[in-house]
C-alpha cells in the first residue's frame, strides 16, 4: 500500500496561502490608509464581528488591537440581534469581516450601523455584496483558491494578515511603544522582558551611600550592613562621585596596610557606570555583561548626577530576564 505524502499536501496548502498573501499585498490601496486613520483617531471602542471562521479571525484581531493600545472586542453576530447591538455607540468604529460579504447574520448589524451613522469598515472579497455597498471604508480581499477547493484557509489567512497589518499600523500611528506594551503585558516571559530598571532596582535605605571623606573603617561597616558588595560614594550635595566594590577593597588591602584610615575617595572608581531608570532591565543586563560588572547606579534622566537606585545582576536574573 502506497503511503500518502503528507508533506507534499502541507506544501500545497502553504503555497496557496503565500499566493493569497502576495495578492493581498498588491491589492492594498488608499482605503487601508483611511481605515488606519479612523481607527487610530477613535475615541471609543473598536468593535469587530464576523460569522464562522471569519468570526474567529475577528476575535483574534480584536485581541491584537487591544494588546497594542486600541481597546477592541468581538461582538457575536448571532447575539447581536438579541440585545447586544446596544453595546455599539456612535463614537465606535465597527469592523465587519465576511469573505463573501453576504452573511445573513451580519445584516442586522449592518442596518443598525447605517441607521445610526456608525463608521463601518468592511473586509470582504466581493463588490456585489451587502457589506461592500454598506461600508464607509471598503477593504477588499482578493478572491483566492482555498485548500481542497472548499475549506476556508487562504481566505482566513488573508483576513488575519490584513487585521494584523491594521493593528500594527495603528500602533505606529499612535506611537505605542515598548513601555506602553509593558503596562498591559505585565505577566509571563513577555512581561519579564519588558520590565524596566525602575521595576527591579534597590532604593531608599538599602542603597549603600557613603560620603567621599569618610574613612574606610566606617565605610566597611556600611558595606557589611547593606550586603550589596558595593559602596556608592557621594559628596555633600548628594551627587554621585564614585563607586567602590568589595573586589577593589581586597586588592587595595593587599598592597596597602592603611586601609582602615584611608578615605574612600582615595580608593573609589570615579564616574561609575549608570543607567536610566526607564531603560529596559534587559539593556541593563547587556551593559553589565559588556563591562563585566555586577551592579549599576540608576539615575533619572533629569539629573544624571544623583543615584536614585542600584540594580544588581541578581535582581535581573531572578526575574527570568536574559
Amino acid at each position: 500500500m502506497q503511503k500518502t505524502n503528507y508533506i507534499k499536501i502541507a506544501k500545497e496548502v502553504i503555497n496557496l496561502e503565500i499566493k493569497a498573501l502576495e495578492k493581498l499585498k498588491k491589492n492594498l490601496g488608499n482605503s487601508f490608509n483611511l481605515a488606519v486613520e479612523k481607527i487610530a483617531n477613535c475615541q471609543s471602542k473598536i468593535i469587530l464581528s464576523g460569522v464562522g471562521k471569519s468570526g474567529l479571525i475577528a476575535n483574534k484581531i480584536a485581541a491584537t488591537m487591544s494588546s497594542v493600545g486600541s481597546p477592541a472586542f468581538c461582538l457575536s453576530a448571532s447575539d447581536s440581534s438579541h440585545g447586544d447591538l446596544g453595546s455599539i455607540s456612535k463614537k465606535d468604529v465597527l469592523i465587519l469581516i465576511s469573505y463573501s460579504g453576504k452573511s445573513e447574520e451580519l445584516k442586522n448589524i449592518i442596518q443598525y450601523a447605517n441607521r445610526n451613522k456608525i463608521l463601518l469598515i468592511g473586509i470582504m472579497s466581493k463588490k456585489d455584496s451587502i457589506l461592500y455597498n454598506a461600508s464607509d471604508i471598503k477593504l477588499l480581499i482578493p478572491q483566492v483558491i482555498e485548500s481542497a477547493g472548499i475549506v476556508p484557509t487562504s481566505s482566513t489567512t488573508s483576513q488575519l494578515a490584513l487585521g494584523d497589518a491594521l493593528a500594527i499600523a495603528v500602533m505606529k500611528k499612535k506611537k505605542f511603544g515598548k513601555l506602553d506594551f509593558k503596562k498591559i503585558h505585565p505577566a509571563g516571559s513577555l512581561g519579564a522582558q519588558l520590565k524596566t530598571v525602575e521595576d527591579l532596582m534597590i532604593t531608599g535605605n538599602k542603597i549603600p551611600f557613603v560620603n567621599e571623606n569618610l574613612e574606610m573603617s566606617k565605610a566597611l561597616r556600611i558595606l557589611t550592613q547593606k550586603k550589596l558588595g558595593i559602596l556608592i560614594i557621594t559628596n555633600k550635595k548628594k551627587e554621585t562621585k564614585g563607586i567602590i566594590t568589595d573586589g577593589q577593597i581586597r586588592r587595595f588591602s593587599q598592597i596597602n596596610q592603611n586601609l582602615h584610615t584611608t578615605l574612600v575617595k582615595k580608593i573609589m572608581t570615579k564616574k561609575p557606570i549608570g543607567i536610566d531608570k526607564d531603560a529596559l532591565a534587559a539593556k541593563a543586563l547587556a551593559l553589565m555583561n559588556s563591562k563585566k560588572i555586577t551592579s549599576l547606579c540608576v539615575y533619572d534622566k533629569k539629573n544624571k548626577n544623583k543615584t536614585i537606585g542600584v540594580i544588581h545582576i541578581h535582581n535581573i536574573l531572578n526575574s527570568n530576564i536574559s
